[in-house]
């Protein structure tokens, strides 16, 4: 008994170290793409792949990098994993221009033929008609959103464009929520079984950028989405830390990024028990902090962060 114990403990020590460098190469990979490194970008995605290749968005995110490097062979052996681990977005990948160099190969055709007859499968009980208004409030919500980074670091954060996009942003926000109100309202949290997994993550993205009455008066139909596997727990998540900071408490998973009015420093919004945070992502299925923080150019460092929390406490009221 003592042996089985000790080697069960090795292998949830194995599988955790694995998990963690899984993660670590990822973001790498992803960082690398963003910089135009695409052959490395693919090589670390590579390395991820060879410890786990279950994510679908992970693996069409590698075969963009792929297809961009020009490795054309392996950019189709993960995008036809993908599609069996998931991927569904038929639009998306027949519009993202990273896969162009894709097109004139023989195997595009099998792929989307491949995609087109799994959605086929999939969307014979789909409401139609709410899926495509759906996705036109997704990619509305998206589209400006997905501009402001190149904008802001082309122009500066208080900069004319930034403001103009912004503008735009919150009068599509406005559009938006009415639409997605109106749905919520008459025929509650359609589940991806009902719209597809992308046209039901509008719902939360509008949800997530709305006005805090609006969060509230929605959180426990979301709440009820996720028992029933309508929402992502993951996404849940994200909310309630919008909602416990904007009413001025602790978040609890550390989703919630803030500005430095003195420095413009950016930095993880007050956090309730910071050692435990990682365990609670975990149980929503968030990744660790210290990957998510990576994306605004932030080092975890918990001490440090514990002994900063008194006074970024004071810079969020």
């Amino acid at each position: 008994m003592r042996n089985t114990i000790y080697t069960l403990l090795l292998l949830f020590l194995f599988t955790g170290v694995n998990a963690q460098e899984y993660s670590k190469l990822i973001s790498e990979a992803h960082k690398l793409y963003q910089t135009k490194d695409y052959k490395m970008s693919t090589d670390l995605y590579s390395k991820a792949f060879k410890i786990e290749s279950k994510n679908p968005s992970h693996l069409y995110n590698g075969a963009c990098s792929s297809s961009l490097a020009g490795n054309t062979k392996q950019a189709f052996k993960w995008l036809n994993l993908s599609i069996d681990k998931g991927w569904t977005n038929l639009k998306h990948l027949n519009s993202d221009t990273d896969l162009e160099n894709l097109h004139s190969k023989k195997e595009w055709g099998k792929t989307i033929e491949k995609l087109e007859e799994k959605l086929a499968l999939l969307e014979a009980n789909y409401d139609k008609p709410l899926q495509a208004e759906l996705l036109a409030i997704l990619e509305e919500d998206q589209k400006y959103r997905i501009q402001m980074n190149e904008t802001q670091k082309k122009f500066g954060p208080e900069s004319k464009e930034m403001n103009d996009l912004w503008k735009i942003t919150i009068q599509k926000d406005s559009i938006n929520l009415l639409k997605v109100k109106k749905i919520l309202d008459e025929k509650g949290w359609v589940g991806k079984d009902k719209v597809g997994a992308q046209a039901n993550s509008a719902l939360f993205l509008v949800i997530q950028h709305s006005d805090l009455e609006t969060q509230k008066k929605y959180l426990p139909m979301m709440k009820e989405a996720v028992t029933k596997g309508n929402a992502s727990s993951g996404s849940l998540a994200l909310l309630i830390d919008r909602i416990e900071i904007r009413e001025g408490r602790k978040q609890i998973y550390g989703s919630q990024i803030g500005t430095n009015p003195h420095n413009k420093a950016l930095y993880v919004l007050p956090l309730i028990d910071p050692d435990n945070v990682d365990k609670r992502r975990k149980e929503v299925g968030l990744g660790p902090i210290s990957d998510y923080v990576k994306n605004w150019n932030l080092v975890w460092d918990v001490e440090k962060y514990k002994n900063e929390l008194p006074e970024l406490e004071k810079l969020n009221k």
